[in-house]
C-alpha cells in the first residue's frame, strides 16, 4: 500500500496491485487500493478520457462502497448511470 508518509504509491507497489484495484483496469490508471485513493480518483475524474468516464465512475462507486467512502460529486453518479454492465 502507500507508504506512511505519502498517499502516493511507489512504482513497485503499483505493479503489485491487481487490475481489479484500478478504475481503468485495462490501462491500469486510477489506482484505488484504499479509501484515500478512491477519494483521489474522484478528485481526478475530470481528467479521464470522455469515453472512459462511464466505466471509471462506476468503478469509483464500487470501490467507494467497498471502503466506506462517501462520494460527493454528482458528476460521478451521472456518468456511472451511463455505464453498461
Amino acid at each position: 500500500m502507500a507508504n506512511r508518509f505519502s498517499d502516493k504509491l511507489t512504482t513497485e507497489e503499483r505493479k503489485e496491485l491487481p487490475s481489479s484495484d484500478f478504475g481503468l483496469p485495462e490501462t491500469r490508471e486510477f489506482p484505488m487500493p484504499d479509501a484515500a485513493h478512491v477519494r483521489a480518483a474522484e478528485s481526478y475524474f475530470r481528467y479521464a478520457p470522455e469515453d472512459k468516464k462511464p466505466l471509471l465512475a462506476y468503478r469509483i462507486l464500487q470501490k467507494a462502497a467497498e471502503f466506506g467512502v462517501d462520494v460527493q460529486s454528482p458528476v460521478i453518479f451521472e456518468w456511472a448511470e451511463k455505464h453498461e454492465n
